[in-house]
Formats: structure tokens, sequence, C-alpha cells
């Protein structure tokens, strides 16, 4: 068995073909497709965070809303940029949610990747400490909003308060219990694989990650999962670890379903460079007929190694298709490779 959720990009622009042509369209279609998708039995409803960019940005706002209208789905993040973070004031916002959600959040954060503009987290007001990259700082950051989720108190209460304080030091208000074991980490490497274990957070892995050592994709991050579950057994955390891997598979059961992505099942794992200096490997996408897509997602190493799998989905093409494509998979598909 496996959970089965869907990654959104969000994106939107005012094209012909596209079904979310503004932002306000792409947020309501995200609610809509959340609680679409609850309905049909999909385990996650997940959605990346991009700035400066035509693409969902702030997460918290739509994942309160989704948590509102749904009762069952796991709502979250792949991935939130920790460089653009103030750690503590998404403590208080990453709580309401879950809270609002009854506890059903997975965050989903990292240092993030390449973005729109050059170092976009220097006009949302933050920089490197001295001697740091701001990979580093990313990472920090990280760190402190974990401690911060652990609902200790650390600031000093004011003597002459507006209203009255409970005695010690005070912790950031909501808390919500449960929270920091439920905060995944999107790692590009097999080493953040394994500082995420260390640190007792999830592991996401997408359809990407750098070449380490030039073997296939699906190989590659396999040897990454099992690098990050022997770490976390190593480290001795009390609850269990959980790994992700994103894929973009369509099942063609259609004609239109051919029309859109007959060919993009063809391809193979590629490779390229996200950053100067890191050669990065992308996995390649699956489309077929159901028959065939599963003889092909058998052979998916790191699919085997993951109890959730993400199905990146093509969001401008609009709600009620979406929910086809998704159907799709949890009716002709996962059956047969044991997902469900």
């Amino acid at each position: 068995m496996k959970k089965i959720g869907f990654l959104s990009f969000g994106h939107w622009a005012n094209h012909p073909s596209y079904q979310t042509r503004t932002a306000a369209d792409t947020l309501i279609q995200s609610i809509d497709l959340a609680i679409a998708a609850e309905e049909i039995g999909l385990d996650g409803a997940y959605f990346r965070v991009h700035h400066f960019a035509a693409q969902l940005a702030s997460p918290f706002p739509l994942l309160s809303a989704i948590g509102a209208k749904t009762n069952q789905i796991e709502i979250g993040t792949g991935v939130i940029d920790m460089r653009y973070e103030n750690p503590l004031y998404m403590v208080e916002d990453a709580s309401a949610a879950d809270l609002i959600s009854g506890g059903r959040l997975q965050l989903g954060i990292s240092r993030g990747s390449p973005e729109q503009v050059i170092d976009g987290w220097r006009y949302f007001g933050y920089e490197p400490k001295d001697g740091e990259t701001d990979a580093d700082m990313g990472r920090n950051k990280a760190l402190e909003f974990l401690d911060k989720l652990n609902g200790e108190g650390f600031a000093e209460p004011n003597p002459f308060p507006m209203f009255p304080n409970p005695p010690g030091l005070l912790r950031i208000e909501p808390h919500s219990e449960g929270l920091r074991n439920r905060i995944w980490w999107g790692a590009a490497s097999n080493a953040t694989a394994v500082w995420a274990a260390e640190n007792g957070m999830h592991l996401q892995s997408s359809t990407l990650k750098y070449d380490e050592n030039g073997k296939p994709f699906h190989i590659q991050q396999a040897e990454q999962i099992r690098l990050y579950k022997e770490a976390w057994k190593k480290a001795g955390h009390q609850h269990e670890p959980r790994v992700s891997v994103s894929r973009s598979i369509f099942a063609l059961v259609n004609d239109q379903d051919k029309y859109y992505f007959g060919n993009q099942g063809k391809g193979s794992d590629s490779f390229g460079n996200i950053e100067r200096d890191k050669r990065a490997i992308f996995g390649k996408s699956y489309a077929a007929e159901p028959d065939k897509l599963i003889a092909e997602l058998a052979q998916d190493e790191a699919i085997q190694e993951a109890d959730t799998v993400l199905l990146t989905i093509p969001n401008t093409l609009g709600v009620d298709y979406n929910i086809h494509i998704l159907s799709s998979i949890l009716q002709h598909v996962a059956p047969e490779l044991g997902w469900r």
C-alpha cells in the first residue's frame, strides 16, 4: 500500500488554452481540486512554492482554506524555500493551518532551488551571516523552525503585560502538538537526505537530484532513500520515517489523454545544470496505456522504496481534467501495482 497525492505547481497565464488565466483562478481551483481529490479517495494535496513567478507562492492561506473545506486528505507543500522565511512567523502560520485542518499538515521545506530572480531572498530582507552561504542560511532557518515547533518557552515575558502570562518563558502561539513530526525535507543530494534523517524530518525526493554516480535516475534516487533510512535508524528517532517521490505519470485511457501526453512516455532521463557547478539528473515522465504503464512503474526502484507517490499534475488544464488524470491512476494502475 502507498499513499497517493497530487503535486501542483500552480501555474497561471493569460493563455487561450489555460483554465487558470489569473492568480485567483489558480487559488480557487486549487481548493476545488483538493476537495474533489478527497472525494475520489486520494490521500494528499501538495503544492509547490515559487516566488517572483506566476505560480503559487504563499502557501498558508491556501492550506488553511483547504483544511477548512476538507476532512481527511493530507495537505502539504513540496517545498517551501526556507531562505525566504522568518522561522518564528512561519511557526505561527504553520501551526494555525495545522489546527484548522485538524492535524493534517505535511509540510515540505528545503534550502531552496534556483529562483526567478538573483538572490530573491534579499528582497525579502534576508542576508546570510558572515561565513554562511545562502544554502547554510536556509538550513539554519529550518533548524530554528523545527526547534520552535517543539513548543518550549524561550521568550522573556514582559513584567507589565497587556494580558496575564503563564509562568516561565513564553512560546510561540498557537502551538500545534505533533506538527514537529510532520515536517519533510526536500533533498537533492544523498548528503542532505542523511542530514534530514539526522534531524528527524521525513524525506521528499522529486523528479530531479544531483547526479552523483551516472546511474539511471530511479536507481540513484533509490540509493538516496536507502541512505536516508539507514541514517534515520541510526539516529534513533521515536516516530516512523516517511518518504515521498514525485513522478509525472499519465494513463492514456482516451483520445484526449493521447493528444496531451502521448509523446511524453517516449522520453528518458536527462541531464542538466540547475546551478553553475551542479550537474543534475532529471527523471523521465511515464505516459502509456495502463498495462504498459504498470509494467514500467514496477521497474522503478525508487517508487518501491517510497511510501508516498506524488503525481505532478498540469493544473492549467482545469479541475475536471486533472481529476480524470488522478482517477485513471487510482482505477487502472494503482491496484495492479499494490498501491491500493
